[in-house]
């Protein structure tokens, strides 16, 4: 292996929290069948927990989740956020972002958070978005899911 990358600080970079973002005409989840949550527009989310992860990180990524100006004004820009045409997130935890592929061909997950700690973090994580007066619906946590959705766009982003 080479010598680890570094921020031109010095510093290598950890492994921050992940999100994918996309923006869906709508979306759901469902559990052995049942549908368990489901929105119109607004924006999907798979969100990753890393075991160095800490309340800063979430604060820093719900701000920047909210703000997002991503969604299309009357001139076809991508220039309004979430709260801006009164959409919903449908948030989705989902461990296997954090999935490590260098050496051989099963993936290791060293780097995720801890399932309680996870757990914890990702209803944090989905607390401080509905702080915000937006309405959040969830997957539900450590189970087998089924995501459905329409992308609009597409409009995918990774943070």
């Amino acid at each position: 292996m080479g010598t680890p990358r570094l921020f031109s600080s010095g510093v290598s970079p950890k492994e921050n929290m992940k999100i994918v973002i996309q923006r869906v005409k709508n979306a759901k989840v469902r559990v052995k069948g049942q549908n368990i949550a489901e929105i119109k527009q607004g924006l999907l989310l798979f969100v990753g927990i890393g075991k160095d992860d800490n309340i800063e990180e979430l604060q820093r990524l719900s701000k920047k989740v909210v703000n997002l100006r991503i969604f299309e004004d009357e001139q076809g820009r991508m220039n309004l956020n979430i709260k801006q045409v009164n959409g919903q997130i449908l948030s989705v935890p989902q461990f296997t972002l954090y999935a490590d592929t260098q050496k051989g061909n099963r993936p290791g997950f060293d780097a995720s958070a801890p399932s309680s700690m996870a757990k914890e973090y990702w209803e944090r994580f989905n607390d401080m978005i509905m702080r915000n007066g937006i309405d959040v619906k969830t997957g539900l946590f450590g189970t087998h899911m089924e995501v459905e959705l329409i992308n609009d766009g597409p409009v995918t982003i990774i943070l």
